[in-house]
């Protein structure tokens, strides 16, 4: 007999489509959303170019670099492949895509996002709970199995 508790949960991200986030450029791949709604694990890519404008981390953030290379506008450092970044609860900054590839990140969020405005006001959120309703919606319109777990 098997105990559920120590259960692996595999994600086949192979099987996944990459699914718009909006804006033009962005798509992710989810893999998994915390049950408590406290964050989220996704492959996310960015087309060469692409402008991720200034936020703030709700809570921390976890991002290792797959593929590609993206700039931190707020320091000049250029992140390439295999480098790792961590991001605090609170941490602001905005970053691009430079170069001729897509970039693929690994991302783990924790909280939600607060995307800001020139003079600090929020202008738009993204919480957990959204990002898992946008994956499930767009499952559902295009006839997609979900195949992100929920734990």
């Amino acid at each position: 007999m098997t105990d559920s508790t120590y259960a692996s949960h595999p994600v086949d991200s192979e099987r996944m489509p990459w699914i718009p986030m909006g804006r033009p450029g962005l798509a992710f791949k989810p893999l998994r959303f915390f049950r408590d709604g406290s964050g989220w694990m996704y492959l996310f890519r960015l087309e060469p170019g692409t402008l991720i404008p200034r936020h703030r981390h709700v809570g921390e953030s976890h991002a290792f670099n797959i593929s590609g290379r993206r700039q931190l506008l707020d320091t000049g450092e250029v992140i390439g492949p295999g480098t790792y970044v961590y991001e605090p609860s609170g941490n602001v900054d905005s970053w691009q895509v430079v170069g001729d590839e897509p970039l693929v990140l690994h991302i783990t969020v924790k909280g939600g996002i607060e995307y800001l405005g020139d003079d600090g006001q929020v202008l738009k959120r993204v919480s957990p709970a959204e990002r898992l309703e946008t994956y499930r919606r767009w499952c559902q319109e295009h006839g997609v199995e979900a195949l992100a777990t929920i734990e």
